[in-house]
């Protein structure tokens, strides 16, 4: 994550694609309705966007046509839910395709899966699970797994493409999961902190703004 641009077979970067596509639709769709209906929020959305765009772009070295870094979606999902992010998440993954050489563009809905579908849902889903053990906690359990959501994703993508000649897909998975676990469960917990700060500082200063949104949704932050 990202994959590297023309590394998967052309028949998965097209299925991927496929899969990614209504959900972008949908997404956008969902963004147009919140913006027209609370234009104040464009600036949080704006720093989700950031947050997203200069985490992903911080890559290390992993798998052979990937790499490992932090993905910065968290926050946008726990701010928006997640169907928001999907489309933040097309247009952090094109510009860095287009600008950083970061993935590419036919691995592009393969990407836009992994880290603005599957990463996004997880870390929604378990902040919500998560919540009633203290807002802090919700958000680095809900950013941290969404950001290892993604590299599991990933590595299924990866090893349905390049399956183990022995043991199959299930052998090739094992194996590019616990490569990517070196340097992603650090980069997890890393990520977790940070939107953890991020929030409390959100908090802090732009209290007004955060008050209609699913993150302030529960006991403590209303508190």
């Amino acid at each position: 994550m990202h994959i590297m641009e023309g590394f998967l077979p052309f028949q998965h970067a097209l299925g991927w694609t496929a899969a990614s596509a209504p959900v972008l639709v949908w997404g956008i769709v969902k963004l147009k309705r919140r913006l027209a209906e609370q234009p104040e929020q464009r600036m949080l959305l704006g720093v989700a966007t950031a947050f997203a765009f200069v985490l992903s772009a911080l890559k290390l070295p992993s798998l052979t046509g990937s790499s490992s870094h932090p993905t910065g979606v968290g926050l946008g999902a726990l701010l928006f839910g997640p169907l928001t992010m999907v489309p933040v998440a097309f247009v952090v993954l094109l510009f860095q395709a287009l600008l950083l050489a970061h993935g590419g563009l036919t691995t592009l809905g393969a990407n836009l899966f992994s880290m603005g579908v599957v990463g996004p849902c997880v870390a929604y889903g378990v902040f919500r699970l998560t919540r009633g053990l203290g807002l802090s906690t919700a958000v680095f359990c809900g950013a941290s797994l969404g950001n290892l959501a993604t590299y599991g994703m990933t590595s299924l993508q990866l090893a349905l493409a390049f399956p183990d000649p022995a043991g199959g897909v299930g052998a090739a998975l094992a194996k590019f999961a616990g490569i990517f676990a070196l340097t992603q469960i650090p980069l997890a917990i890393v990520e977790g902190l940070l939107t953890v700060m991020i929030v409390n500082a959100l908090r802090r200063f732009n209290a007004d703004e955060l008050r209609r949104l699913p993150l302030l949704h529960t006991p403590e932050a209303k508190a």
